[in-house]
């Protein structure tokens, strides 16, 4: 017994075509809800000291930047980048200056960010 097109399943038809369009859209590098929060708390103090007034997220194949503005036409004062690629490695986030500078690189996000998270001191 041979099938017809009137014989076939058409679910069948549709979960061959599925992988197609799962495969279709690639995937990329995002900050999950625990990373932002972090992220936004300090740009928040930020903003609110008068430092920072403006943000960018980038979501791209490879990773996720989050560049800090210190006013919109100006180029990023820092950007935190994530990148899994160096997980393994030197660690996967990193904060890097205007220049070019990576100024810290770790595997936790907290530590990372101390660099530039200036809380006050008593002297």
């Amino acid at each position: 017994m041979s099938l017809t097109s009137e014989d076939a399943d058409p679910s069948e038809q549709r979960a061959v075509a599925r992988p197609v369009a799962a495969n279709a859209q690639p995937s990329r590098v995002t900050f999950n809800r625990l990373e932002l929060h972090r992220i936004l708390n300090l740009y928040g103090r930020m903003v609110a000291d008068g430092e920072w007034r403006d943000y960018a997220i980038d979501f791209l194949k490879d990773r996720a930047v989050f560049s800090v503005y210190r006013r919109a036409s100006e180029v990023p004062i820092y950007r935190i980048e994530k990148d899994p690629r160096l997980a393994r490695k030197q660690g996967m986030y990193s904060v890097i200056s205007a220049t070019g500078l990576i100024l810290r690189r770790g595997h936790e996000l907290e530590r990372v960010l101390l660099v530039i998270d200036r809380k006050l001191a008593v002297v």
